[in-house]
């Protein structure tokens, strides 16, 4: 059973590993089995959380169709991807249409026009069609921005890298996170596959670690400020690999150092 971290003070609990759909989910309809194949064999593991974008070409229709039935049980996050609030909401009605009439988080993406969009958000929040709301960007040049997202007291959720190549966030973003109660949605555990194919260190195998992909998200898992991450993957085998790290055990310091010494 994957243990379960909470999406901010009040949120819901969720498994630790969720599905990323970046560059992978945007499919012709000729090659929708593929997808649904993915989410099959990642529910069938246990994750439950599935996150898309606009940015993401047709992601957003391909994951829900593959969905199907288990909408129910998923945790559906994505986002809004424009600087424009009418755009902004015609697209999300789309997303509605999509997914149920509900998105559980609904994310300003790489904070385009963030505190314009913070309002109708923040109303469709209380009519109980989005969960909770949050913020995300990919750079570490944006630190300031965020924080200021952060302070403002009016999202839920950030989502940032975290991977062993990309620490900026651990300086100022995941401790001021897990001050104010916000949950943290960890992106690019392997660096958008960058960070894939590194040899397997002989201390990683004795410690019990069976590959390299595996012990680059159990680093990203073994920081407790993270509540998911989310892989993506074209992969049937993959994401069921994935959905089971999820299970632990997390890393000793001392290891997770060496992972991260390894990709340096």
């Amino acid at each position: 059973m994957m243990e379960r971290r909470r999406l901010g003070a009040d949120g819901p609990a969720l498994p630790v590993v969720g599905l990323g759909t970046w560059r992978v989910f945007d499919l012709r309809p000729s090659e929708q089995a593929v997808a649904d194949r993915v989410v099959a064999s990642a529910f069938e593991g246990g994750v439950r959380v599935v996150d898309s974008s606009p940015m993401y070409g047709r992601a957003e229709a391909v994951v829900a169709h593959a969905l199907g039935d288990r909408r129910a049980e998923a945790f559906v996050a994505t986002k809004v991807w424009t600087p424009s609030i009418e755009a902004g909401r015609a697209h999300y009605q789309r997303q509605l249409a999509w997914f149920g009439g509900r998105i559980d988080l609904l994310q300003v993406h790489n904070l385009v026009g963030w505190r314009d969009h913070l309002p109708w958000m923040e109303a469709e929040r209380e009519a109980g069609r989005i969960g909770a709301i949050g913020v995300t960007h990919f750079s570490s040049s944006a630190v300031d921005d965020l924080e200021e997202a952060m302070h403002s007291g009016r999202i839920q959720a950030i989502q940032v890298p975290v991977n062993p190549a990309e620490r900026a966030a651990e300086a100022r973003i995941l401790p001021l996170a897990e001050e104010l109660g916000i949950g943290v949605v960890a992106m690019r555990p392997f660096g958008e596959g960058g960070l894939l194919g590194r040899a397997f260190a002989p201390e990683l195998r004795a410690a019990g670690l069976e590959s390299w992909p595996e012990a680059l998200l159990r680093w990203t898992l073994s920081d407790p400020r993270v509540a998911v991450a989310i892989p993506a993957t074209g992969s049937a085998d993959h994401a069921a690999a994935n959905a089971a790290v999820g299970s632990g055990p997390w890393l000793h310091p001392d290891l997770r150092e060496l992972v991260a010494r390894l990709v340096a």
